[in-house]
């Protein structure tokens, strides 16, 4: 069981990070979706010299201006990208089974999606680490609120558990990719606002949070597809 530094209440993403990866004593990835926070991560760690793996979840069911990012951070940053796929049988047995919107149905119905396209493969892409890095920020929903900027993930061994951005919001994050003049999903300028799978993921409305366009026809508290449970 890995232990958990302290961080300053003023720590800086950078620090964040940097205490972590110390604490860890052993390799860390960021898990990429290749949103705003998870290329400013890796710009924020190139430019501190931190060194960190990257890789990402393929669904499947990704929007095409997803893999443009991916391919634009390889190139930028000179990096390689590890990528996990689900299980083929698991996703031919679902689709057969249930045809190619069962996720829609029901809450549970979209667990098992999300289940077979994701938590399995984070399962898979997580052995071996020593901590993961994800992009989570707290103004994203209610299911976020309560989380810190370096815990325990108890549900995936007791590995390490990085939130450097945690306390960024919306200004301040947008600001910093426009001056470093980081790629970003072309699907923003459509009003896009948090970007997941194709078929879950929706334009938001003015006014309405960050995270409205992500399964919108669930109740905020479950807008969450597993990865990060708690």
């Amino acid at each position: 069981m890995k232990s958990v530094p302290e961080v300053p209440s003023n720590a800086s993403p950078q620090d964040i990070l940097r205490l972590g990866l110390e604490a860890a004593e052993g390799p860390v990835k960021l898990a990429c979706s290749f949103s705003l926070e998870d290329v400013a991560i890796i710009d924020l760690a190139k430019a501190a010299g931190l060194e960190i793996g990257v890789f990402a979840l393929d669904t499947g069911r990704l929007n095409e201006e997803t893999y443009e990012v991916a391919d634009a951070i390889s190139q930028r940053f000179g990096i390689s990208i590890d990528w996990y796929f689900p299980r083929h049988e698991a996703v031919e047995k679902l689709e057969r089974e249930k045809g190619l919107f069962s996720f829609r149905e029901s809450l549970d119905n979209r667990h098992e999606c999300c289940h077979i396209r994701k938590v399995e493969p984070l399962g898979r892409a997580l052995q071996g680490l020593s901590g993961w890095i994800t992009g989570m920020r707290r103004e994203h929903n209610v299911t976020r609120i309560d989380l810190k900027s370096i815990e325990l993930d108890q549900l995936n061994g007791g590995i390490l558990k990085l939130n450097p951005l945690l306390d960024w919001n919306e200004e301040q994050l947008l600001a910093y990719v426009q001056q470093q003049r980081l790629p970003q999903n072309r699907l923003l300028k459509e009003g896009y606002r948090s970007i997941g799978c194709a078929p879950c993921t929706r334009a938001v409305q003015p006014g309405e949070d960050a995270r409205a366009g992500r399964w919108w026809w669930e109740n905020p508290e479950h807008k969450e597809c597993g990865l990060h449970r708690r």
